[in-house]
């Protein structure tokens, strides 16, 4: 009759579970990756106070009192001046396609109208697509303004600091300016629900195949590595439409978020991302042994991808170092796609720039997962 319990039987079950670990070295690294990648991400690269965000300026008053205030405003380091504009319609071409957060505009006659105590129209443009990139800093304008004058208006000119302020802050909120926060998340959720599941389910596509034997058909049939992964793919294509559809119906109907712009723009620019997930999708079931190890790269994929893409946390305020990480994942393009065109109005050359590297990042995918097919077919 057995023991009950036997140290034996039981430290023989210790070193199996062991040995089988270290043979399964990704699960492993999974184990020890996966916390590591959530400390520092969330430690180091995650801030929910923005700093250093990009603002043009527009200058026509180059007295010092305009001066005052734009050193100000950058000592706080909510403002990093990128460039200066020279027209309106300059400003607002740099505010739609994400180039600046914020447009600073100091009118002719600024000095002037300050000495006379005419209170003066400071105006502030704000990307206001994400209300808490720009919460902050917009919150700390008329302190910031009342601060840096009261060094200037002193001796004579003390009498022009009354109780209220000198200058007359006007912020434009663009693009949301009821800083309506399902403005800025349910278009992203668009992104993160076809990277999820584009990239999971795709990934399974190999491995399944091998786990339920039938890999040995797939590959006796004259088909090329590159027909029979787009052949996998495109099926799912259809799945990822049909979502993105769900999504803008209950954005439009249920959400109410403004579409501004082009929705054929939006569902071309849909297919370039579609794809791109699909091929990492893919690429990571050649790579994986198993269904086990396809799901767990998804999900070092998507983890990453879902922090650094700005969906969660605002992109600038992440250090550089994140901010550059973040510019590899489609995502990170994608979002800034469909927020400009449902929410700016934005065209074909205004999205552009986000485009081309979602392409790229798909064909290194496909060329990747076609290479490691044709090792399986050795």
């Amino acid at each position: 009759m057995k023991a009950p319990f036997s140290p034996a039987r039981f430290w023989a079950m210790v070193v199996k579970e062991f040995i089988q670990m270290r043979r399964d070295r990704l699960t492993f690294g999974m184990m020890i990756g996966v916390p590591l990648l959530q400390l520092v991400l969330f430690g180091f690269a995650i801030n929910s106070d923005p700093r250093h965000m990009a603002a043009a300026v527009r200058v026509a008053d180059h007295g010092p009192h305009g001066r005052t205030i734009l050193h100000a405003l950058r000592n706080s380091t909510y403002y990093d001046f990128v460039r200066e504009v020279e027209t309106e319609a300059e400003a607002q071409e740099a505010l739609a396609r994400g180039e600046v957060q914020f447009v600073v505009t100091i009118p002719e006659g600024f000095g002037r109208d300050l000495l006379r105590g005419d209170r003066p129209v400071l105006l502030v443009e704000a990307d206001a697509t994400d209300p808490a990139a720009t919460s902050n800093a917009i919150g700390s304008l008329r302190t910031l303004v009342d601060s840096a004058l009261r060094n200037d208006l002193k001796g004579p000119l003390a009498d022009l600091v009354p109780g209220d302020s000198p200058v007359d802050v006007r912020v434009h909120a663009k693009y949301n300016p009821e800083a309506v926060t399902q403005y800025n998340i349910v278009p992203g959720l668009m992104g993160v629900v076809l990277t999820m599941t584009m990239v999971m389910i795709t990934a399974l596509a190999i491995t399944r195949e091998r786990e339920r034997g039938t890999m040995e058909n797939l590959l006796s049939m004259p088909a090329r590595p590159f027909e029979v992964l787009v052949g996998k793919i495109v099926p799912y294509i259809f799945v990822g439409y049909v979502q993105v559809g769900l999504i803008l119906a209950a954005a439009r109907f249920v959400f109410h978020v403004p579409m501004a712009g082009d929705l054929g723009l939006l569902l071309g620019a849909a297919f370039l991302f579609i794809l791109a997930n699909l091929a990492m999708g893919i690429t990571f079931s050649t790579l994986a042994r198993n269904q086990l190890q396809a799901m767990q790269m998804s999900f070092f994929f998507f983890l990453p991808s879902l922090l650094l893409s700005g969906f969660m946390f605002p992109f600038r305020g992440m250090p550089h170092w994140a901010r550059v990480i973040g510019e590899v994942f489609p995502l990170t393009h994608f979002l800034r796609v469909v927020r400009g065109i449902l929410l700016k109005g934005n065209g074909f050359w205004d999205v552009a720039p986000e485009l081309w590297p979602i392409g790229a990042f798909t064909a290194v995918a496909l060329v990747v997962g076609v290479m490691r097919y044709r090792q399986t077919l050795d």
